[in-house]
Parts: C-alpha cells; sequence; structure tokens
C-alpha cells in the first residue's frame, strides 16, 4: 500500500504534469462522410479567408453556443406563439456559421490549438444539445419523454464518438451519412412544417409531427449506438487479442 501511494505521488510532480501538458494530442483521422460534405467544405474554405481578422475562432464558438441556446429558447416560446419556430430556424442557420467555421477558420490561420479546440467544442455542443432538446421538451410540440430520449441518445453517441477517438484515433463527424449539418436542415425543415401541419396521419392514427419524427430519430440514433459500439468492439478485440 505504501508502494503504491509513493508511485502515485511520483507521478503527480508538478514536472511530470508539466511535461504531460506539452504533449500534442495523437494523430487523429478525421471521418466525415456526409452527403453535404463536399459542398460544405467548399463554402466554409471561401468564407474562412474573408472573415473579418478582428474574429476569431473563439468568436465564432461563442456564436454557435449562443444561437443553440437561442434555438432552445425560441422553441420554448413557440408554446405559445408558433412564429417563434422562425427565431428557431435563424438560430440553426448562425449555429452551423459558428459551429462549423470556427475549426476551418484556425487551420486557415494556422492558430491551432487541437486539446483546446477539441475539448471546448464539444463540451459546448453538449451544452447546446440540452438546451435544445430541453425547448423542444417545453415547446408542447413534442413530448417531454421524446425529448429527454434524444437527448440521451445523442450523449451517447457523443461517448462512443470521443471514446473512438481516444482508442482507435479516428474522429467520426458523420454516421450513416448524416451529419450535423444534414439534421440542422431537417429540423429546419420540420420547424416550416409545424407552421401549417403540426399533426401527421400514420399508422390508422393523428401524432404530433415532432413526436413521430422523434421517434424515427430515436430508433435511428439508437441502431447507429448499437451498430458502431458493436463494430468497434470487434475491431479492438481483434487487434489486442491475447497470445496463449
Amino acid at each position: 500500500m505504501t508502494s503504491g501511494t509513493a508511485e502515485f505521488s511520483q507521478a503527480l510532480k508538478p514536472r511530470v504534469l508539466l511535461d504531460s501538458r506539452s504533449l500534442p494530442l495523437p494523430a487523429v483521422r478525421r471521418i466525415q462522410e456526409s452527403w453535404l460534405a463536399a459542398l460544405e467544405k467548399h463554402a466554409l474554405l471561401w468564407l474562412a479567408p474573408r472573415a473579418p481578422s478582428c474574429i476569431g475562432s473563439d468568436h465564432l464558438t461563442m456564436l454557435g453556443m449562443v444561437a443553440q441556446l437561442g434555438a432552445g429558447a425560441c422553441f420554448a416560446l413557440a408554446r405559445w406563439n408558433k412564429h417563434a419556430l422562425l427565431g428557431v430556424i435563424l438560430c440553426l442557420a448562425l449555429n452551423w456559421l459558428g459551429d462549423s467555421l470556427d475549426g476551418t477558420l484556425a487551420r486557415v490561420r494556422q492558430h491551432l490549438r487541437p486539446r483546446y479546440g477539441f475539448y471546448v467544442d464539444h463540451m459546448v455542443d453538449s451544452f447546446g444539445a440540452l438546451a435544445l432538446m430541453g425547448g423542444l421538451a417545453c415547446s408542447g410540440y413534442m413530448h417531454p419523454w421524446i425529448a429527454i430520449g434524444l437527448l440521451i441518445a445523442f450523449l451517447m453517441l457523443s461517448i462512443q464518438s470521443y471514446l473512438a477517438t481516444h482508442t482507435l484515433g479516428e474522429f467520426r463527424l458523420s454516421f450513416w451519412r448524416f451529419g450535423p449539418t444534414e439534421l440542422r436542415l431537417l429540423l429546419a425543415a420540420g420547424n416550416l412544417t409545424l407552421l401549417w401541419k403540426p399533426r401527421v396521419h400514420l399508422l390508422g392514427g393523428y401524432y404530433k409531427l415532432f413526436d413521430a419524427g422523434g421517434v424515427i430519430g430515436l430508433a435511428g440514433m439508437t441502431l447507429m449506438l448499437v451498430s458502431f459500439t458493436a463494430q468497434n468492439t470487434v475491431r479492438l478485440y481483434r487487434e489486442e487479442r491475447i497470445s496463449n
């Protein structure tokens, strides 16, 4: 017990901690295979060099976070005024700009901070997802339990992605050709539809549009989670076989 404590204390020497903080992230392969990936990359590479010098990546990250918080607030306000759904669409557009352009701007300007960017971006995404699903749960357009289920599925997929980044050196930005941009567009289209048709006829009954869409989305995210978890588990098992 004493030797274990000594080893632990040795590992916590300030010099060792300082050296570990200076280490770069291992090489990580970004996997982006969404339907709109090529078009989005072209747009971002056009926008980044034209961004004013007074605007940095942190400003864009903040814009993306505030916009997603705004989208959640607009969903909540839509409970009393359906035209707040139009505010959600505007916020989603601003969220795309901030969330997608911040990394591209850093790479174009060679202002790379990989560990900082990775940590901050994904914590911002988590808080943003909480705000968005919270707003939907309060909106009256989606049952709260469906919104909670979507939030849990999103966070589980995020955990899976971060673990794969660490263990496999692959950071997946899309699943089955769907990425954040495609999801934003689907959500925007759903908002426009809500303005004139908030309920749909399905399987012999009438349901809220976002309840039906949420259940379908939840089923798809669950399948993605199970599929990629099984795939990565088998891959890691094969790569780290125990020889007899």
